[in-house]
């Protein structure tokens, strides 16, 4: 019998969620022991406080899903120090009891520490850049995703679902290919469990015609848009992707910097809710 690579990719995210093009919401930590910024006089229990008040404006706004990233961790490593893995893992276990809705793990911009702590912790899915070779303002930035869907199979994280950037903020990739071809040869080569197609950077609106162009170059790879959501396009953006990955446009005053307000996330979900209604 022929093997069906897709199978379970094609509905994983209704499965999972149970919405139709679900909002997966950042949960951004502050910065870590390790990081340049951490506050050593808050200590990890400002950590937890911070992730906790944005935690429950999330829920309580009505996300169909969170996703825990050591956002603030900048400049970003693309090897995790295990400090920081372990600062990760200790904060979503603190919050783990709370969390009522699916989350998933970022560890920036480590795929294999993502993995670590999905698995730790229990987390449904991680959001990488896992594929491809770039040019960033982290240096030169290659990848094995060989390596990683290896690792994930030798930890027993086959059911930690894999989420590829590969339109990384940032950063190029270094091969002249469009972007159709691009995600074209990532689902065949890669069998990647959603794709992500961002903007230039946090908060930066994701290029529509991009997504459709990912989206019409696909077989069943569900597409996300990760980037630049906000109450103003994301019907738009829904129209052309399978979800939304969502964080700046949930803070106060829309800044990335800024906690989450839990009015914009409901007004921002509200409209969301209204829009499925018509699916």
């Amino acid at each position: 019998m022929a093997l069906d690579f897709y199978s379970d990719t094609s509905n994983w995210l209704k499965e999972t969620f149970n919405v139709d093009k679900p909002i997966i919401a950042m949960c951004h930590l502050q910065p870590l022991p390790g990081d340049p910024y951490f506050d050593e006089e808050g200590g990890m229990d400002k950590v937890v406080d911070c992730a906790r008040k944005d935690l429950h404006a999330l829920q309580d706004g009505g996300v169909d899903g969170v996703m825990f990233s050591n956002e603030f961790a900048l400049p970003y490593l693309t090897k995790m120090e295990p400090i920081t893995l372990a600062a990760m893992a200790f904060v979503v276990g603190q919050l783990r009891s709370e969390i009522t809705v699916p989350y998933g793990i970022n560890c920036l911009w480590d795929p294999i520490a993502s993995l670590d702590v999905a698995k730790a912790t229990g987390g449904k899915f991680i959001r990488e850049i896992i594929s491809g070779v770039y040019a960033a303002d982290f240096g030169l930035w290659n990848t094995d995703p060989g390596a990683t869907a290896r690792h994930r199979h030798r930890i027993g994280a086959d059911d930690v679902k894999m989420l590829y950037n590969i339109v990384p903020e940032a950063a190029k990739y270094l091969a002249d290919r469009d972007i159709a071809q691009i995600a074209k040869t990532t689902e065949f080569n890669c069998r990647p469990d959603a794709i992500c197609v961002s903007g230039l950077t946090a908060g930066s609106e994701t290029d529509t015609q991009v997504l459709t162009q990912v989206k019409n170059a696909l077989k069943k790879t569900p597409v996300l848009c990760n980037t630049g959501c906000n109450k103003d396009n994301i019907i738009r953006q829904l129209s052309a992707s399978d979800g939304a990955v969502c964080a700046t446009t949930f803070k106060v005053d829309g800044k990335f910097e800024n906690p989450v307000d839990y009015n914009r996330v409901k007004e921002f979900m509200d409209i969301v809710k209204d829009f499925r209604k018509t699916l």
